[in-house]
């Protein structure tokens, strides 16, 4: 059986919760309004996530309407931890959002991918140790192997995310039903819920195990869109922080590494736009 597309899904602001929509227009940029907005730190420098603030991933954030060419980071409501909305037109929204992850950030739109210099990453301190940063980053403890990051575009290596996008790496995200209940059986006490992981496209299989894992450098239709499966996706320490209902979990990543590696879903690119809807089948090239 072909795999049949089950959910979609967008997160306008990085690191925050998004929403689920019924279809969309693929673009070589991924989902429009996706990641369209994000935090700078206005301690440290750089554009960030999750990885620095993990407060963020406990805030719900909704497009108030549909991005186009002229407006690609429409207006978005955030909920907070503790219910209030806060537009991100609100000229106070710095403010709350600072008071909320207790250090002092601003929050941005989508800039030309030309503005190199707020996409660039900022320099480690002098005294920091690479290898343990790396580790920190990717959750891994003495005797894991680190993922190899050869693959990733090499952009990475100097800006914070590709320029003109906030996307850690490729446009899309991935995922199979079928790894999460691979995971969630053989680790039942810890909770591997989809929202820990923050696919854009899950998928339904008849194969069991890590499917898409295989899926990697081929080519495949989705409704209209025309997609490349790039490499699999090497988790993070945003996979083990708690939010909501999901305690933290440092199980999860010891799982994650045991299992498969530390990867769970693959990255995608977008070779032609086009129209993909909850229902719509992979079809792989030959």
């Amino acid at each position: 059986m072909q795999p049949a597309l089950t959910h979609i899904f967008r997160y306008p602001v990085k690191s925050m919760g998004g929403h689920a929509l019924e279809q969309t227009e693929l673009q070589i940029n991924g989902i429009p309004g996706d990641r369209c907005w994000t935090l700078k730190d206005e301690e440290r420098g750089g554009i960030k996530g999750g990885k620095r603030f993990p407060e963020l991933m406990a805030m719900q954030a909704e497009l108030c309407c549909e991005p186009n060419a002229a407006t690609p980071s429409p207006e978005a409501h955030i909920t907070l931890p503790d219910g209030d909305v806060v537009s991100t037109l609100d000229p106070e929204a710095g403010a709350r959002l600072t008071q909320a992850v207790g250090a002092p950030v601003s929050i941005w739109p989508l800039l030309p991918a030309d503005q190199l210099d707020h996409y660039r990453r900022r320099p480690p301190e002098p005294d920091s140790d690479p290898a343990q940063a790396m580790r920190d980053v990717f959750a891994r403890i003495d005797g894991e192997p680190l993922p190899d990051l050869s693959q990733f575009p090499k952009d990475l290596f100097t800006y914070e995310s590709p320029p003109g996008t906030y996307f850690d790496a490729f446009p899309l995200l991935l995922m199979s039903r079928a790894s999460l209940q691979s995971m969630a059986t053989a680790y039942p006490q810890s909770m591997f819920d989809v929202r820990r992981f923050r696919p854009n496209l899950v998928v339904d299989t008849d194969t069991e195990g890590f499917p898409e894992d295989a899926w990697a450098g081929k080519t495949a239709t989705l409704g209209e869109a025309t997609l490349k499966f790039e490499m699999p996706c090497p988790r993070c320490v945003m996979t083990t922080h708690g939010f909501r209902d999901m305690p933290k979990d440092p199980k999860v990543m010891r799982a994650l590494v045991k299992e498969n590696g530390g990867n769970l879903g693959v990255y995608v690119s977008v070779v032609k736009p086009g129209t993909v809807r909850v229902g719509d089948r992979l079809e792989f090239s030959p």
